[in-house]
């Protein structure tokens, strides 16, 4: 038995990188796990390696940035396992690069969308569900840049922070219903995403970790886990850096 035995939880974006490893560990742990992701092939698979190793898991996609999407998401879990315990809102995209004057309305919204929008989506629903069945836990994937700025990524580091605010409201709000909530802040981490990055690039990445390399998405899962689970019962309306010590310097 885990330390999620009985939990039902959702993760979103858990097609890939963190996201996946995130739902593959709950599952490790005992919950039953809804994986989320508008890539329908990404995340079945990770169904079905869960459902190989005896877990329990469905899929349901959903583009975060569509409030009705998100809706469906929460309605079919609690149909699927009549409960939702732990949500983990883990999709996000990186976007347009450019620096302010330069960065397009377009690409503004779109990043706005998804890494505040859908955190935002993603906390309502759980939370009115939560509310129903006596409390849960909720986890934002925020950044290093929920507290940095970051040169070329405006709306990237702008929704990260929003997310950071939205967490310690929402987790102050509703501490008293048994209901916790705590963003992450992953520096870079090894995941799909940098694969289209040069080697000069990635070592400069590296460089900017005291701790000589980047993180490993099982790593930011461990967290995850931990802030999702009743070992973390007092911890709640905070930010957690998981950053080989990025933040620090």
């Amino acid at each position: 038995m885990g330390i999620l035995a009985d939990k039902v939880a959702f993760v979103t974006g858990a097609g890939s990188g963190i996201g996946k490893e995130i739902a593959l560990l709950y599952a490790q742990q005992g919950a039953k796990v809804v994986v989320s992701d508008i890539n329908a092939v990404h995340a079945q698979e990770v169904v079905k390696e869960i459902t190989d190793l005896g877990g329990d898991a469905f899929f349901v996609k959903a583009d975060t940035s569509d409030p009705k999407q998100v809706a469906n998401l929460v309605e079919k879990t609690v149909e699927k396992y009549g409960r939702l315990d732990i949500a983990c809102n883990n999709a996000g995209i990186g976007g347009e690069h450019n620096f302010t004057a330069d960065l397009s309305l377009e690409g503004w919204k779109t990043i706005v969308d998804i890494n505040l929008n859908g955190v935002f989506y993603g906390c309502k629903y759980a939370i009115e569900q939560m509310l129903n069945n006596g409390g849960g836990a909720i986890v934002n994937m925020g950044s290093i840049h929920s507290i940095t700025g970051v040169l070329g990524s405006v709306a990237y580091a702008a929704t990260k922070h929003g997310v950071l605010g939205l967490t310690r409201t929402a987790g102050s709000e509703y501490a008293d219903k048994n209901i916790r909530i705590n963003a992450v802040g992953p520096g870079y981490i090894d995941t799909p995403l940098l694969n289209s990055l040069d080697a000069d690039t990635k070592n400069s990445l590296v460089a900017k970790h005291p701790i000589g390399r980047l993180g490993d998405p099982k790593e930011v899962a461990k967290l995850v886990l931990f802030l999702s689970s009743d070992n973390a019962s007092f911890i709640n309306a905070g930010y957690y850096a998981i950053d080989g010590g990025y933040t620090a310097m």
